[in-house]
């Protein structure tokens, strides 16, 4: 089994990235291999509602990590985002990310997912609430912790005094551990994932 940590900062090797290693190590602890996915300092493009993704299943743009980052989810069987806090909400460079993400994918459903937001102070559960809603609207089953997955800091060394944040972590590496054996559990009983009813699309509107 393995989990995708994405970490949605420009900073590669900062608070969120230090909150990911703490996830990231529970899961190997518990056999579940790791692989943590930077998202780089390059500007990502945002989704143009082109639709052209739902006959490929690949988005149109290929200048950034999106397509590879699809490629990897396939294959995984959990998912972990990560995000800096700017103004009480994840940066821009994410949300382009995720939303040309999850709407050229359909590889999420049923797979377990989690958000983690590092902060200097406020906003976490702000952008807590916004990354959530990716996986609510994809089928995913949100993992908990023992507390709202955040840390606080303005450096690594910052998030490192975060005892109680890194503990936080520690918990949803566990937590999200245990569902995967869960899940793998129940499908060696024979339990398969619900029955999907056709899609129906509704307007407001009349």
């Amino acid at each position: 089994m393995k989990v995708l940590l994405l970490n949605g900062s420009p900073h590669e090797k900062g608070c969120t990235y230090r909150a990911l290693t703490e996830v990231a190590g529970a899961l190997t602890k518990e056999g579940i291999e790791t692989e943590i996915v930077h998202i780089g300092n390059q500007a990502v493009h945002g989704c143009i509602g082109c639709g052209k993704c739902a006959a490929t299943g690949r988005c149109v743009f290929k200048g950034d990590p999106v397509n590879a980052f699809l490629d990897k989810m396939e294959h995984a069987d959990g998912l972990i985002v990560g995000s800096p806090v700017y103004y009480a909400s994840a940066n821009g460079s994410l949300y382009s990310f995720l939303d040309r993400l999850f709407y050229a994918g359909s590889c999420f459903a049923f797979k377990p997912a989690a958000a983690v937001a590092s902060a200097r102070r406020a906003g976490t559960t702000a952008t807590l609430d916004t990354l959530n809603k990716y996986f609510t609207i994809s089928q995913m089953p949100v993992v908990s912790s023992q507390y709202w997955n955040m840390v606080h800091g303005n450096s690594p060394e910052d998030v490192e005094q975060d005892l109680e944040g890194l503990q936080i972590m520690r918990t949803l590496g566990k937590n999200m551990a245990w569902m995967l054996r869960c899940i793998e559990a129940g499908k060696a009983a024979g339990i398969t994932t619900p029955e999907a009813e056709q899609k129906l699309k509704t307007n407001f509107i009349r």
